[in-house]
């Protein structure tokens, strides 16, 4: 199979890279996103696993890939899909107040920007999420722009994936 890639963007701040799918390691995850791109939705910034923007999207594909190329601690690049309960992450911690309800099921789109990441939450423990792409070229001009939206607030910002 041919290399593909998506481009990620911060659209409000106008900054995107291009990231490279890992169809050899997580090829039903690859598939399943691939499929279902463009995706465009509110951005969040980590609070548990530190230099993480993400967004959550209802599930999008016909069956839920399971865990592969897993990962408890990405690393700067790193593109990561995770996929929670709503009752996972329902309490007033994690902010959300339209996409997690329980009896939803939510995806999490992930990109990491820089070092020192754990995926262990305080509610729930250990988060492994399958590892889909790579940043390939841009990341640096997309880590000042994350390094920004944690500073200043993510609201009004939208994080989305396209095929490049």
């Amino acid at each position: 199979m041919d290399d593909r890639y998506l481009e990620i963007s911060l659209d409000r701040r106008q900054v995107c890279c291009t990231a490279r799918l890992l169809t050899d390691r997580a090829p039903l995850t690859c598939a399943a996103v691939w499929d279902a791109v463009p995706l465009s939705g509110e951005v969040y910034h980590a609070k548990y696993a530190r230099n993480e923007i993400y967004a959550l999207f209802p599930p999008f594909a016909a069956t839920q890939p399971p865990l592969e190329n897993p990962t408890v601690t990405p690393i700067p690049g790193d593109l990561c899909y995770f996929t929670f309960a709503g009752t996972e992450l329902g309490t007033r911690a994690h902010g959300y107040d339209r996409e997690v309800r329980p009896g939803t099921t939510v995806v999490d789109l992930a990109l990491f920007y820089e070092r020192n990441n754990l995926l262990l939450n305080a509610d729930v423990g250990w988060v492994p999420g399958t590892v889909w792409g790579e940043v390939a070229d841009g990341l640096d001009r997309m880590a000042e722009a994350c390094n920004d939206l944690w500073r200043t607030g993510a609201e009004g910002e939208t994080l989305s994936f396209r095929r490049a």
